[in-house]
């Protein structure tokens, strides 16, 4: 079967920044609108204040990939330039470091972040192999730096496409790094490959001692493109999956799981394999980047250019948000006032651009 590249959808036009409260749209019903210029009708007691509008935090951004939080202080990766942006109070970037080694084309290059414990955690392509490296953060914005690197992780097969690249702690400490299968599918069903897997690793590098397969950082398999991750209030692990040409996926992940790539795509009713819990056709989706607030999944979609709010109490049902008005969207985290901050990703080189991308646009949880 041939590779499918998330390929963008039809050009999309800015229309102004959406307003629209959130509570009354319905599954698919977003569209954009005008900046509302009159004041907000006033709430009746006991009536519930609408959700706030939409804002735009920062613009002018390329190709960011995914945010962290440092505190209170926004870290943004840039996937071509490998620029890492730090926001300081008022929202006003600077750059803090340029990542060195990192060397990606076309969908490599510096992918995700996370901080933990006082570092920075960044996956990049590195030519022929992706890998894993943490800094010491040291100051605040915008005089933040980073230590020197150090090596968590190296050797994930890498290529022009399916570098997977998420990372994220869990409920345990542990840190979690998605991995595509770099366009060889048979990596993914290979235990002795990092590649099509979900690893697990110790912060400072390492297997940890629970790993489900002894000596192995291999978490789950079966993988094409995993690039989100998620973990609910009860320590339920999601990921976000890009399919081939037929379905993307949600999946609950298990220690030592086998979900089926490249045998199946989507839900195949295979007891060898672990189904999907719910599926999109491509078109609708490729999802990335992914959070959980209040009870919900809410997942960034590049090609299907929507924020998908999915419930974990009904892991088949989902609200699409905002479809169409900011174009693609790569990433998705929940910054310390609870808001839920949007990474776009227009400038990619299968976007197409408007003026002010890309950006980062903080929308209310629901």
């Amino acid at each position: 079967m041939a590779n499918r590249i998330d390929i963008a959808a039809p050009a999309w036009a800015i229309a102004g920044i959406a307003v629209l409260a959130l509570a009354a749209c319905g599954s698919g019903s977003d569209t954009a609108g005008p900046v509302a210029s009159a004041p907000a009708a006033p709430v009746s007691p006991g009536t519930p204040a609408a959700p706030a509008a939409p804002r735009i935090i920062a613009s002018s951004l390329k190709a960011p990939w995914s945010i962290a939080f440092q505190g209170g202080t926004a870290l943004v990766s840039e996937r071509d330039s490998a620029r890492i942006l730090a926001f300081d109070s008022a929202n006003k970037p600077s750059e803090i470091a340029r990542i060195a080694g990192v060397n990606g084309s076309g969908e490599g290059g510096l992918l995700g972040i996370a901080v933990r414990d006082g570092y920075l955690y960044a996956y990049f392509t590195a030519g022929t192999v992706n890998r894993i490296e943490r800094y010491r953060l040291d100051g605040t914005a915008p005089a933040l730096r980073l230590g020197p690197a150090e090596t968590v992780l190296d050797g994930i097969p890498a290529a022009g496409i399916h570098n997977g690249g998420r990372l994220a702690f869990g409920p345990d400490g542990m840190l979690y790094a998605t991995a595509g299968d770099a366009g060889n599918s048979a990596r993914a069903q290979d235990l002795a490959s990092l590649g099509g897997k979900i690893l697990r690793l110790r912060p400072q590098g390492g297997v940890p001692a629970d790993n489900p397969f002894p000596g192995s950082y291999v978490y789950s398999y079966g993988h094409r493109n995993p690039q989100g991750l998620a973990w609910g209030a009860d320590g339920t692990m999601y990921a976000s999956e890009f399919g081939q040409n037929t379905w993307d996926e949600l999946n609950v992940i298990k220690a030592g799981g086998n979900y089926g790539w490249p045998t199946v795509e989507g839900r195949a009713g295979d007891s060898r394999f672990i189904d999907p819990v719910q599926q999109w056709a491509t078109a609708d989706a490729s999802p990335s980047g992914m959070t959980y607030s209040q009870g919900n999944l809410y997942i960034a979609n590049l090609r299907g250019q929507r924020l998908r709010q999915i419930p974990v109490t009904a892991l088949g049902s989902a609200t699409e948000r905002y479809v169409g008005q900011y174009g693609r969207l790569r990433d998705v985290a929940v910054a310390p006032d609870g808001t839920l901050w949007m990474l776009t990703n227009n400038t990619d080189g299968r976007g197409t651009p408007g003026p002010d991308d890309d950006r980062i646009v903080a929308v209310p949880a629901l």
